[in-house]
């Protein structure tokens, strides 16, 4: 064989034995953890969705975000075509690890507005971390205005009854 077979062979793949071809399966090709072997972003918005609607779930919430925001956001729900915002009332700021937020909500009158935010933290901070895996670093709360209870919504109901 010519020198240049000779380097041609030696450079093949060499063959696994049958125990190192069975390691390497039971861990995916090539070995190693198949969660290192690329990336995984997640983007502000979906992690906005989430805070949305861990918020809402909380009893005392009347709805999510100012005065103005909710009534654009009613405005666009009306509109054909569009849908309810569930991250109306939600920033957020998103790392490759962690995760801050800021909402913004309005509380039902009578509520402990201290354990309305107390409830809405946690069940946010629960979703988000168990949804994305990202940490939340910290969820900001601030308390635009209380839903009186002789006061009508902000968004108007639809014309058909």
């Amino acid at each position: 064989m010519s020198d240049t077979g000779q380097r041609n062979a030696s450079q093949t793949l060499q063959k696994d034995s049958p125990k190192e071809s069975a390691a390497k399966s039971a861990t995916g090709r090539g070995g190693g953890d198949p969660g290192g072997r690329g990336r995984t972003t997640i983007a502000d918005g979906v992690v906005e969705k989430i805070a949305g609607l861990a918020a809402r779930d909380v009893e005392g919430v009347h709805a999510m975000g100012g005065g103005l925001a909710r009534t654009f956001g009613a405005v666009r729900d009306r509109v054909p075509g569009g849908s309810k915002s569930v991250a109306r009332g939600v920033k957020a700021e998103v790392g490759e690890v962690q995760t801050a937020l800021d909402l913004e909500i309005v509380v039902e009158y009578g509520v402990s507005i201290a354990d309305v935010a107390q409830d809405v933290r946690e069940n946010v901070i629960a979703a988000v971390e168990r949804m994305t895996g990202l940490e939340v670093v910290e969820v900001n709360i601030a308390v635009s205005d209380v839903k009186l209870p002789d006061e009508e919504d902000d968004e108007p109901q639809g014309r058909l009854q």
